[in-house]
């Protein structure tokens, strides 16, 4: 992104009309540029493009067509969904809260759409560099829930409300774990910076995460399809619970913005799981091709971040084609009981086995000894934390067997593999 508004601003100091300082302007308008590409373009383009792909692969799991009327291969049948959405009626119930009550799909649809700020797409190519890009993600994220309550709070209706609650309980029981998760990468790679995350999974320094922690991997992926309520965690709006949930008085532009939101949320999960596990924009060739055109490095780079991107996202819909829905007790269960001490004993498990690896740190007031492992590197300590990771999975395991074998609930024991 340096490099393209310095190729601006050299523009814009040869041009003879503008009189304004050329690096600020430039900067200026490159940023304002992007913004506008990401929230007006990027964000309905995502929504049309995701929902006719789910359309189709999803009926392709369960064996039939999917979308084949409207365009070749239905391909304008989300866009003629977009139209019908955009031209309908907008109604406000009576003895709605009105402020709350418009602001909460706005705020809800703009909580996913700054999560893209901190995401590298490719080298050099980022919206912001935040040193605490992490902490970034996990604030903005909260936006949504906030959202969601003042949809249904707003609404004047005890269905919306209950779906609301029903909502926030889930998203503030999944938020635990998924920080737990975030807590544990930053120790990894010892930065919160998602550029520093991303240049810390290179082969160079042991590879991706989710070779080196796949307990931590499964803890954020869940926890985030549970965040943005997918299936088959989407108890939020599921018709046959509750109606359609928080948003059942919301109709034209308005539903659009929420489902905006939900569509922009999952595919900055995907980004998200692509960057903090799959070591985001890292390929083979794109260091040394980098080294010779950083423009053609920087397109390889984003080539390969769209493709772990698409595999994350085929897996979200892979899921909504196959798992059935939790029920709300079963779902907070999972959070609280077992998703929130998994994590914690990860956390445990990953600090200490990063301070065995840990180099030596001198200088600006620091005289932190290295640690007992500190030779074997970068790959030595990928090795460690797979163990570790392995050892965490074996110790919940047993947890979840032993509270089985002391359970009453059938669901329970059958998944944990005891006898009845």
């Amino acid at each position: 992104m340096e490099q393209l508004i310095n190729w601006f601003a050299n523009i814009l100091e040869n041009t003879a009309w503008w009189g304004l300082p050329a690096q600020p302007s430039a900067a200026i308008i490159i940023w304002s540029v992007y913004g506008f590409i990401l929230a007006l373009v990027i964000a309905p383009l995502a929504m049309i493009v995701l929902t006719w792909l789910e359309r189709k692969i999803i009926a392709r799991i369960q064996d039939r067509i999917g979308p084949n009327r409207a365009g070749p291969f239905g391909l304008l049948q989300a866009v003629a969904d977009a139209i019908k959405m955009l031209t309908k009626e907008d109604i406000t119930p009576t003895g709605a809260d009105r402020i709350p009550f418009n602001i909460g799909p706005g705020l809800a649809a703009v909580a996913a759409i700054l999560i893209y700020a901190v995401i590298p797409v490719a080298p050099g190519i980022i919206g912001t560099d935040l040193n605490i890009g992490v902490f970034y993600i996990v604030a903005v994220g909260s936006f949504g829930v906030l959202g969601i309550l003042m949809a249904g709070w707003s609404s004047n209706n005890k269905y919306a409300l209950l779906g609301a609650f029903r909502a926030v309980s889930q998203l503030v029981s999944y938020e635990i774990p998924m920080v737990l998760s975030l807590i544990t990468i930053a120790v990894v790679a010892g930065s919160m910076s998602t550029v520093t995350i991303v240049d810390k999974q290179s082969w160079s320094n042991g590879g991706w995460y989710l070779v080196a922690m796949p307990v931590t991997f499964l803890i954020f992926f869940l926890s985030s399809v549970a965040e943005v309520g997918r299936s088959p965690f989407d108890l939020l709006e599921a018709d046959s619970e509750i109606v359609a949930g928080f948003h059942v008085e919301y109709s034209g532009l308005k539903f659009g913005l929420f489902m905006i939101a939900e569509y922009v949320h999952a595919l900055a999960v995907a980004a998200l799981t692509a960057t903090l596990f799959l070591g985001g924009w890292h390929g083979p060739f794109v260091e040394q091709l980098m080294a010779a055109s950083p423009v053609a490095g920087a397109i390889l780079g984003h080539i390969y971040f769209l493709l772990k991107v698409g595999i994350i996202v085929f897996v979200l819909m892979w899921f909504r084609g196959t798992l059935p829905r939790f029920r709300i007790d079963q779902l907070l269960d999972f959070g609280w009981k077992f998703m929130t001490p998994v994590a914690l004993l990860n956390l445990l498990v990953t600090a200490f086995v990063v301070k065995l690896f840990q180099p030596a740190v001198t200088g600006m007031g620091y005289n932190i000894p290295a640690g007992p492992l500190a030779s074997f590197g970068g790959v030595g300590q990928t090795i460690a934390l797979l163990i570790a990771s392995v050892l965490v999975a074996f110790i919940a395991s047993l947890g979840v067997q032993a509270l089985a074998r002391r359970s009453r609930a059938r669901a329970l024991r059958a998944v944990a593999g005891v006898e009845n």
